[in-house]
């Protein structure tokens, strides 16, 4: 599971479209000077590894020439900017960090296999002692006062079709589908809203229920105890749980093998890390 796209296929594309490929064409290959500063076939190579998928649908010769230009343009503008902002400076070491850190990280993900063993393992572990959580499909009527509420558990009291009361009552997003929730866990909802969710039998309608977003009358229309997924339902995200499990497993070796002394930031406003006027001390 390679984290980045790989160009080779794209990169040798480039050397074929170009005059150049009646030569032998290497990564060395210059195909512009600006001042003194030689610009190759490697720089652009990894220029266009940079370019988004709806920039490669074009034609080869259309991303050769403008790769190029931009390299151009670029190699002779800095060539042509003296000195450096501090933010510069500091940004060009954070990419140097993070182009050398993903290349390696992207050298680790490449060799990682899982195992239908090791997913059989992760499922096991899983769902040795897992019980599901009952799951509810609810409607509701949201108003904006506790008197609205209770007027409306009135009514419904006398026979009125609870969806029909929220088409023509609630105020909130679900109203014009009849205050319809759909199915939801534990931790879904707010905590009123879900505590007054698995007090009601099937079929029966809350009394006014305050949260945040004003006052609700629910019904509860269904519950369900679902059953454990099958090994085959869950490989997938199983799957990629595992091989992320050793990425950041062999991320954390290389970590540990440098020594880190950490300053004492506790007392730091979090603010700091955005203020960019700090830079112009």
């Amino acid at each position: 599971m390679p984290i980045c796209r790989n160009f080779l296929g794209f990169a040798t594309a480039l050397t074929l479209a170009t005059p150049l490929a009646a030569q032998d064409v290497t990564a060395d290959t210059v195909v512009a000077t600006v001042g003194e500063v030689e610009i190759t076939v490697g720089h652009m190579i990894a220029m266009t590894a940079t370019l988004p998928d709806q920039q490669l649908q074009l034609p080869p010769q259309v991303v050769f020439d403008g790769v190029l230009e931009r390299l151009i343009q670029q190699e002779a503008v800095t060539q042509a900017t003296p000195d450096l902002t501090r933010l510069t400076t500091l940004m060009l070491e954070n990419e140097r960090r993070s182009l050398i850190a993903s290349e390696r990280v992207n050298e680790i993900a490449a060799r990682i296999e899982v195992s239908d063993a090791d997913v059989q393992a992760a499922y096991d572990e899983r769902y040795a002692d897992f019980t599901p959580a009952t799951e509810y499909n609810a409607s509701h009527i949201l108003v904006e006062t506790e008197e609205e509420a209770q007027e409306i558990i009135d009514i419904l009291a006398t026979g009125a079709d609870f969806a029909e009361m929220a088409k023509l009552k609630s105020t909130g997003p679900t109203g014009p589908s009849g205050g319809e929730l759909g199915w939801f866990g534990p931790g879904r909802m707010v905590p009123e809203f879900e505590n007054a969710v698995v007090q009601l039998e099937q079929g029966q309608v809350s009394p006014p229920v305050q949260t945040q977003y004003g006052w609700h009358v629910i019904r509860l229309n269904d519950s369900r105890q679902p059953g454990i997924p099958t090994l085959e339902q869950v490989r997938g995200e199983l799957t990629q749980e595992v091989w992320n499990t050793a990425l950041e497993g062999e991320i954390r070796v290389l970590v540990d093998s440098v020594p880190v002394d950490r300053a004492d930031v506790s007392g730091f406003d979090p603010m700091l890390a955005g203020d960019l006027s700090l830079l112009k001390e």
